[in-house]
């Protein structure tokens, strides 16, 4: 059968470390796969029962394709459903859409509503309505009305299993309540929503409060003084961050009407705040968090186009550099000095930029203090700046053995740096304040910038003062 070559790893024989302690260990991997390979059903239905949803996510993630799919085929009887909401978008889709819709529809009915529409949705609209066609009426509704809801919004997010009861009940008559009914609960909840007749939020109760209180009181004196429903439009960034900032661990979800229906728990909201952390990072580099799983060719056709765009915009630089030609064939110390110049803008450029995406995504800037990080950052390139204006601006003339080499790049140095500051943390803010989303586009606009301003400044200042 041949070695598990499986894992991308420099030392496969490593012992995990402390810090790897939450990881599938690489050797418990290759025994999963060789067992595999060998048909040896017993061994590796007794891996896979000993295994976590989030460990068989990340062995399905980790291997080759033709032992993913032999796996899959001889041993989904073993595997928890749920592991293909724990696995990446882009690689679950693939596992899906190879599967009848049957099968799919049999899976789907024993999650969670919140993990199950977060499967389906990824899937081709075809296919999810021959998926919906197999379901049961109560679960098809459910997904339905899910999908009808903004993609990346709160109603996409929360699940229906909730605890609500009447406001006029008491402690004693909810703990009854919870104990008779544990087998039509949700396996986890944190908290107890409080409606009305009409089925309308009227509050929370923390199950901390309740099971501190006398079984005599009534629910509604226990109500926490402030409730945070959260409409099923709101996008999901908002949610994260109304999480963060109120130290929430689930919220309620309501309609145009304020009528209850779903929750969001902090399970939820740690991917969404990864999702979207990684989504600002691979957009500044122009690549998706599926290319790690994606096909050659469709990667490739991605990041042609950013490329492209890439491409282009050293076009536009290399434009400028041809307009100072006879001044590089005269002093032809200005090619060896010109990538100082354009490099230390774009990295000086970069860090503030990053900044700037950053306190934007978590809602650090507003109208209220966006010159005042603009204008830090500006001062930030003035100073760091100057500082290697000096240092370059000596190096150069002690290597060239030309002193008004050495003032040439230095004023060129400061110019970029402080460029690089300005536009650094105003280009993610104007591209915000536009309805833009900073992190596509930044970095283009940003490493455009500073090339052309460097090399104009350094070559247009050896023009005036070296010829």
């Amino acid at each position: 059968m041949g070695n598990a070559e499986n894992i991308d790893s420099e030392n496969p024989d490593k012992t995990p470390s402390e810090d790897m302690k939450y990881h599938l260990p690489d050797e418990q991997i290759r025994e999963i796969v060789e067992a595999t390979r060998s048909q040896d059903s017993d061994t590796v239905h007794a891996a896979l029962e000993d295994l976590s949803i989030a460990d068989s996510a990340e062995l399905l993630s980790k291997i080759k394709d033709e032992d993913r799919q032999e796996l899959l085929s001889m041993y989904s009887d073993a595997l928890d459903p749920a592991i293909f909401a724990e696995m990446d978008t882009e690689l679950s889709r693939s596992y899906l859409s190879d599967m009848p819709a049957a099968q799919v529809a049999e899976m789907l009915s024993e999650l969670e509503s919140d993990d199950a529409l977060l499967l389906i949705e990824a899937l081709e609209p075809d296919f999810q309505q021959q998926i919906i066609r197999k379901l049961s009426a109560k679960t098809r509704v459910v997904l339905e009305e899910g999908l009808s809801f903004p993609e990346d919004s709160a109603g996409r997010l929360m699940r229906r299993e909730l605890v609500s009861i009447p406001e006029f009940w008491t402690v004693g008559k909810t703990v009854d309540y919870l104990r008779t009914a544990s087998e039509t609960l949700p396996e986890y909840f944190f908290d107890i929503f409080i409606i009305d007749t009409t089925h309308h939020l009227t509050g929370e109760v923390p199950l901390s409060r309740l099971v501190r209180a006398k079984r005599s009181e009534k629910i509604k004196d226990l109500k926490l003084d402030d409730s945070h429903p959260i409409p099923a439009e709101t996008d999901q960034e908002y949610v994260a961050h109304m999480f963060r900032r109120e130290n929430l661990v689930s919220a309620p979800v309501i309609d145009d009407s304020g009528r209850l229906i779903g929750v969001i728990t902090i399970d939820d909201i740690v991917d969404v705040i990864d999702e979207e952390a990684q989504e600002d990072i691979l957009r500044l580099a122009g690549v998706d968090s599926g290319d790690l799983y994606r096909a050659v060719m469709s990667t490739t056709t991605a990041r042609f186009r950013w490329l492209f765009i890439n491409l282009l915009t050293a076009i536009l630089a290399s434009i400028v550099i041809s307009f100072f030609d006879a001044t590089i064939e005269e002093i032809v110390a200005l090619a060896v000095l010109m990538p100082i110049v354009a490099s230390m803008g774009g990295n000086a450029g970069t860090q503030a930029l990053t900044i700037a995406v950053r306190a934007l995504a978590t809602h650090e800037l507003s109208g209220t203090n966006t010159w005042r990080v603009i204008w830090k950052e500006t001062l930030v390139g003035a100073i760091n700046g100057f500082l290697f204006a000096v240092i370059i601006g000596f190096l150069a003339a002690l290597w060239f053995q030309t002193a008004i080499l050495g003032v040439v790049i230095a004023l060129a140095m400061l110019i970029n740096l402080i460029v690089a500051g300005l536009f650094g943390a105003g280009i993610p803010l104007m591209l915000d304040r536009f309805g833009s989303d900073p992190a596509v586009s930044s970095t283009v606009l940003l490493t455009t910038i500073t090339d052309v301003i460097g090399f104009l400044s350094f070559l247009g200042l050896a023009t005036l003062l070296m010829l």
